[in-house]
């Protein structure tokens, strides 16, 4: 499922796959207010650390579709 992570005072947005469930992505940003760090990890087993105090916004989308060219738009 996609995730878009936006942080303050940064015009782009960090987008990653994951394999979590909505719900334990959820829990993970509730949770990094007290850890002082939001981590989650990619399906290319990359690690995003962002502190929590620069959190702008965690959109949580669908799950996608595999494809290929343009007709998968």
């Amino acid at each position: 499922m996609e995730v878009k992570i936006g942080v303050l005072h940064s015009t782009r947005e960090l987008t990653l796959e994951s394999q979590d469930t909505p719900e334990s992505i959820e829990e993970a940003v509730t949770s990094a207010r007290t850890q002082g760090f939001l981590r989650l990890d990619d399906v290319k087993g990359s690690r995003i650390l962002v502190p929590a105090e620069n959190l702008a916004y965690v959109e949580i989308g669908a799950a996608r579709r595999g494809g290929v060219g343009f007709g998968s738009l």
